[in-house]
């Protein structure tokens, strides 16, 4: 979804001569942010898609096909925190609920707010919300899931990663700064995988 979103928004931009400066410009969104929109790193929040579109004189369904008349929004959970011994949408690990239409074959499961630093090489900063499709293992080596490790009373998101021949699985972050984690399959316990994510508009970081 996040690629045809971009694709559709970097169409729009040739096809009316505007360059991500202007679109800054027009929007008043940082060109960082606009940057992340058009090359497909962060899904763009409903307020931010509007400013674009009307900045462009579109609509918001143009660059987003979820946003048609027929579609409706749906409740997602949004959580604070996974962890051990709850259930992953218990009442008191939700914090509220995100609108937004999704497809209903790529509709999450729940959000996520992200609080750490650990995925910031794969786009994703602290503050920011991923939606998560539950899941008890990866789809493919290498992909992004929500883990418990070991006996962490919290959660976190890392690449999940195994070699044939080996015992051991790889649990790595997007940042060097974090050392890669290597577990026995019983011992890390998957509870979703990533599907996208998006930066708030009064996004703030964690520390």
């Amino acid at each position: 979804m996040i690629a045809d979103i971009s694709g559709n928004l970097k169409r729009i931009l040739h096809l009316k001569g505007v360059s991500q400066t202007d679109l800054s410009n027009k929007t008043e969104l940082p060109t960082s942010t606009i940057s992340d929109y058009v090359n497909g790193k962060t899904l763009i929040p409903p307020g931010n898609l509007q400013k674009i579109a009307d900045s462009l004189n579109v609509l918001k369904s143009d660059i987003n096909s979820s946003f048609k008349k027929t579609q409706s929004y749906k409740s997602i959970p949004l959580i604070d925190r996974i962890c051990a011994g709850e259930g992953l949408l218990a009442e008191q690990n939700v914090e509220g609920y995100i609108h937004y239409p999704f497809q209903d074959s790529r509709q999450p499961d729940y959000a996520l707010r992200v609080k750490y630093d650990s995925m910031i090489g794969a786009g994703i900063e602290s503050g920011d919300i991923v939606f998560m499709r539950y899941a008890q293992w990866a789809d493919y080596n290498g992909q992004i899931v929500a883990a418990l490790i070991n006996n962490d009373t919290e959660g976190t998101l890392k690449r999940i990663k195994w070699s044939e021949g080996s015992p051991l699985i790889k649990l790595l972050s997007g940042n060097s700064k974090h050392k890669v984690i290597e577990v026995l399959p019983n011992q890390v316990r998957v509870f979703g995988v990533y599907m996208g994510h998006f930066r708030p508009e009064n996004h703030q970081e964690n520390t």
